[in-house]
Order: structure tokens, then C-alpha cells, then sequence
């Protein structure tokens, strides 16, 4: 994929309408007010923004199309949005905000049929599966999935389940480790990389960024896009840092 450029894809976790931020999913804090943020990473040069509701699932509502149709005013890049995702309805109502794609995580592991009702109306293009994985020693991968903002885990062997959710129409996995979420100590290569082996579509790692040089370690596990989350809304990186320090490992960006 060398010659496909990686992209850099911030990610805004909302909660009650301001972006929030914590370790392995807990003890959230407030980072600011999406909006903003998000323009502000659209003027770094940032090539996607990922926008998750992280209490939708939870708090068993629908995500907050007020914050996601005023970020889409602001910024001109795709946007996807998760959290909160359960019908083909929801779908059509963050299009209709300005969502470019959506994220489903918890409502298809409850239903998977809903990744080919998403897929068979929208396209590949417009789903990408979110999977909150952890380490599981004992299974037959090593990786589990978690649904709900990475409460609650399954028994389900997260490979076996991105395979079947390509099968069934996901254009795109994202790919989070709770493991290192939020940890900043870098990524979790070895997912990425068994992410890699079986996907058919682009793999976008997320989880564990800390500094410069944890990102082309990512692309080189096989991930087509890099995510991160609280070193961009700290202002300890900006887009531009992350995007030079990659180049000059030899990765191609925007």
C-alpha cells in the first residue's frame, strides 16, 4: 500500500456534548468542545476525523446529530461517526447531518445482519466496523471483543469476527486496542498485524499513540490509517509533527 497515502485520522470521543478522554476506557475527562477541536484539526491538515459517541451504547440513545451536523459544517474531510448506531435508519439520519461513514460496534455483534443491511443500502464505503479488542490469553487468537465503550467482554474471537463482518459488507475495520488505550506507549502491533493478514479492506490502528514515532511503526504492522485521540486534544502533537515524523520513516502522506 506504499503508494496509497496514510491517512491521519484524529478522533473525537463525545460524551454529553464535549469531547472526553481516559485510560483503557476509564475515568473519563473533559478535553473540550468538539467543534472546535475538530476545525482545528481540519486546519492541521488532518485527512479524516472520527467522531464516537461513547456513551450512546451505554446510555442506550442515539448519538447527538446536533454536535455531529455542526462539526460537518466546519470541516470539508470525511467524517465518520459511531456510537449509538443500531438501524439502517440511524444511518440515513447521520447522512442526512453530514456523516460520510458511520462506525458500528456493539448493535452488530448484538445483530450482525445489520452490517449487510448497512452495506447492502450504503455501500462498503459508507460502514466501517469499530472493534474494541483485548488481549485474552487462552483463545484461539489471543483477542477478544468488547462492546459498549469497552465495558463489557465478549467471548468472541476478534479475527474470527472482523472476517465475518468483511464477509458481510464492512468497507473499513478500526481496530482499538483497550490494552493500550489512552496509555500512550504506542501501539499494538502485533493486532495490527494479525488484523492485516485476514483483512480484505483497510485497517485503521487505533489505540496507545504517545509520540512522533509510534505511528510508522503502525503502517508498517499493516495499518492504512492511524488514528489518535488524547495526544492531539492535549496539544502535545499536532497533525503536522505526526505527519513529518512518518514521512521521514519513508511513509507516504497527504
Amino acid at each position: 500500500m506504499a503508494d496509497v497515502a496514510t491517512r491521519v485520522i484524529p478522533c473525537l470521543d463525545v460524551a454529553s456534548g464535549r469531547v472526553v478522554k481516559g485510560v483503557n476506557f476509564q475515568n473519563l475527562r473533559e478535553m473540550g468542545d468538539p467543534v472546535e477541536l475538530a476545525s482545528a484539526y481540519f486546519d492541521q491538515g488532518a485527512d479524516e476525523l472520527t467522531f464516537l459517541d461513547v456513551t450512546a451504547t451505554v446510555d442506550d440513545r442515539a448519538t447527538m446529530y446536533d454536535v455531529v451536523q455542526r462539526t460537518a459544517e466546519e470541516v470539508f474531510i470525511p467524517l465518520t461517526v459511531g456510537g449509538g448506531v443500531r438501524s439502517v435508519d440511524d444511518v440515513a439520519r447521520l447522512q442526512g447531518v453530514g456523516a460520510d461513514k458511520v462506525g458500528v460496534n456493539s448493535a452488530a455483534i448484538r445483530r450482525p445482519d445489520l452490517l449487510d443491511e448497512i452495506a447492502d443500502r450504503y455501500g462498503a464505503q459508507a460502514l466501517v466496523l469499530s472493534l474494541d479488542v483485548k488481549r485474552a490469553p487462552g483463545t484461539a487468537s489471543g483477542f477478544v471483543v468488547t462492546t459498549h465503550g469497552g465495558r463489557t467482554e465478549t467471548d468472541i474471537d476478534a479475527l474470527d469476527w472482523a472476517r465475518e463482518a468483511i464477509e458481510r459488507g464492512a468497507g473499513e475495520l478500526l481496530v482499538n486496542s483497550i490494552d493500550a488505550d489512552g496509555t500512550r506507549n504506542g501501539f499494538d502491533l502485533e493486532l495490527i498485524s494479525a488484523m492485516r493478514e485476514l483483512a480484505t479492506v483497510p485497517v485503521i490502528a487505533s489505540g496507545g499513540a504517545g509520540a512522533p514515532e509510534h505511528f510508522a511503526p503502525a503502517i508498517t504492522a499493516g495499518a492504512d490509517a492511524v488514528l489518535a485521540a488524547s495526544v492531539f486534544h492535549s496539544g502535545q502533537l499536532t497533525i503536522s509533527q505526526v505527519k513529518e515524523a512518518m514521512a521521514s520513516e519513508g511513509v507516504t502522506v497527504r
